[in-house]
């Protein structure tokens, strides 16, 4: 019999730890019925009929790590978008095609002008000297 007993201890316990827990971390605007430090009390001094309490009428639904699955009717429009992934995000993989564009570009351009110099340059060994030029040493 000790040992249910000290099984229930330890559930009330943990119960406790739980709502005190969820009480702190929840909104403002999530908590109903009573202020935030009148359900720590009620939670401190009555662990087990507090936190019972906590869980039926303090907080709304669907606090506490899972969202509410009720529809309101509004569709779409009322549900909160969810982050994607930027691999999933079509403007993030638009914005990458148009960096990586310009990088090639801007690559292409200077592959050009290091062509032009170094043409430039062959045609200049090539001619012959002209009169009054230094020949280069």
């Amino acid at each position: 019999m000790a040992r249910l007993y000290v099984l229930l201890f330890l559930v009330q316990i943990v119960l406790a730890v739980c709502a005190l827990i969820s009480c702190l971390s929840a909104e403002e605007g999530q908590i109903r019925a009573l202020p935030r430090i009148a359900w720590v009390l009620i939670i401190l001094f009555f662990p087990l009929v507090g936190s019972i309490a906590w869980f039926v009428a303090g907080r709304e639904p669907g606090v506490g790590g899972r969202p509410t699955t009720r529809s309101t009717g509004g569709g779409s429009a009322n549900r909160r978008r969810r982050p994607i992934a930027p691999d999933d995000d079509p403007e993030f993989l638009r914005s990458m095609q148009d960096r990586a564009k310009q990088q090639d570009q801007e690559l292409f351009r200077r592959w050009e002008e290091d062509l032009r110099r170094r043409e430039d340059d062959l045609r200049r060994r090539d001619e012959p000297p002209r009169e009054g030029d230094r020949p280069e040493v």
